[in-house]
Order: C-alpha cells, then sequence, then structure tokens
C-alpha cells in the first residue's frame, strides 16, 4: 500500500541528494503519479510524529535499500505549485551512502534506482523542483 500526503492543510516531506563519491547521485524513477515515470530524488512523507531525519533515512531506505549518512540540509522547499497534490513543504538533505553501492534496488514508489554522472543531470526531466533543490546543493550549475 502507497502512502498518500494529504491534501489537506500542508504536508511535510524530505529529499535526499546522495552523492557516490564518484561523480553520480542517485535518482529514482517514479512508480506512481504525480510525475509517473520521471526522475527524482529519493525523498516522500513524514510520517505523525516522525522526526525529519528519520524519515529521511527510511524513506531512502525503502526506495534504494541504501544506508545513508546525512551531511547537511540544503533547505526547505515551499513554492505554491511545487507538488500537484497540494501544499506540500519539503526539506532537502545532502547525503552519503554508508555501506555498498552494490546492495542498492529499487522499492516501495520507486519503479528504477540508478546513480546518474552529474553531467548527465541537465539532460534528464526532474519531477517537482528537484533540479533546484540539486542547485542549491551545488551539484548542478
Amino acid at each position: 500500500m502507497k502512502k498518500q500526503i494529504k491534501k489537506t492543510g500542508i504536508g511535510k516531506a524530505v529529499d535526499a541528494i546522495i552523492e557516490d563519491g564518484k561523480g553520480n547521485i542517485v535518482l529514482i524513477k517514479r512508480k506512481y503519479p504525480p510525475f509517473k515515470d520521471y526522475y527524482a530524488l529519493p525523498g516522500g512523507a513524514i510520517e505523525k510524529g516522525e522526526k525529519t531525519k528519520d524519515a529521511l533515512i527510511r524513506e531512502t531506505k525503502e526506495e534504494t535499500n541504501l544506508s545513508i549518512k546525512i551531511i547537511k540540509k540544503i533547505g526547505i522547499y515551499n513554492e505554491p505549485g511545487r507538488d500537484p497534490r497540494g501544499k506540500i513543504q519539503s526539506t532537502a538533505f545532502k547525503c552519503s551512502i554508508v555501506g555498498l553501492v552494490s546492495d542498492m534496488k529499487s522499492g516501495d514508489d520507486a519503479k528504477e534506482v540508478e546513480l546518474v554522472p552529474k553531467e548527465k543531470l541537465k539532460e534528464i526531466d526532474l519531477a517537482f523542483d528537484h533540479r533546484k533543490m540539486l542547485k542549491d546543493g551545488n551539484v548542478l550549475k
């Protein structure tokens, strides 16, 4: 059963910019709308009572099977219209992989998970405002 972000009030979400140390970024391909089949940063809804960083670690594990270390917060994204489901505020974090990148496999609402070279990111259509997050995280120019 997939989790839905509520359409009423302001939903809270997290997104992870995960670098592998070799010039690649972890992206998922979304399994469900909105932005079905678009590439996106791993992430998702913060559950009631859950801490932001715990949600990031959980969502990343569910979608990519990777364990991560949070390096720093990139920013909070709450522009109107950033998510067609309603008012969703997302906090983005820069992260690194803990353990083996070979553990990576898609799960939960991720159709695929890939390591994408940074120089290829500008050629890819990204979901939501993830391009802005990548720019703010100094991954894209």
